[in-house]
């Protein structure tokens, strides 16, 4: 009965399911922005390369979602596929390097020391790399870490790019 539910919302309304999970990226952002600013956790580099895919995914969402072309649906399934998949890579590798963790850490500087040791045209490009440890656990949920948290997002949008492609391909 609920799958019923899920694939007949998939077939009737898949602009709404663009629009909630474009949504829900947004609100994911404004989480990570708040335990970057508010409590005063430090991303690494992969926490970036993380939220860059993140935009993505919402961008994509957002804008397959103002379409009402079939074609469209399907071409931006396609991109959330790869995009979502590539996030899902980069915290996966987060994941692993929390589980395991290195012998020497070199993951990135901190931004006062990116700042007074170089130039501000080199600088500015290694601010946006982020300056934590990549297998530093700062936070947890559930017993999971930001990244497993984030791979799981990730997995859920590749699950559900892959049921709109299954579902707009048998459609057609």
């Amino acid at each position: 009965m609920v799958f019923q539910v899920l694939t007949g919302w998939l077939d009737n309304s898949p602009r709404r399911v663009f629009a909630l999970l474009s949504a829900v990226c947004i609100g994911l952002l404004a989480f990570g922005l708040y335990l970057q600013h508010v409590v005063g956790l430090e991303p690494c580099p992969m926490c970036i390369v993380q939220r860059y895919a993140l935009i993505l995914v919402a961008l994509i969402a957002g804008l397959t979602g103002a379409s009402s072309k079939k074609g469209m649906h399907l071409g931006g399934s396609v991109l959330l596929l790869a995009t979502a998949g590539f996030g899902a890579f980069v915290a996966a590798r987060q994941s692993w390097l929390q589980w395991y963790p290195p012998e020497v850490v070199s993951c990135g500087r901190d931004f006062y020391g990116m700042i007074e040791t170089f130039p501000l045209q080199r600088a500015i490009p290694m601010i946006f790399k982020g300056g934590g440890d990549c297998s530093k656990i700062d936070w947890t949920f559930l017993g999971g870490s930001i990244a497993n948290w984030s791979f799981l997002c990730f997995g859920a949008v590749v699950l559900l790019s892959l049921t709109l492609i299954w579902r707009l391909v048998q459609r057609r």
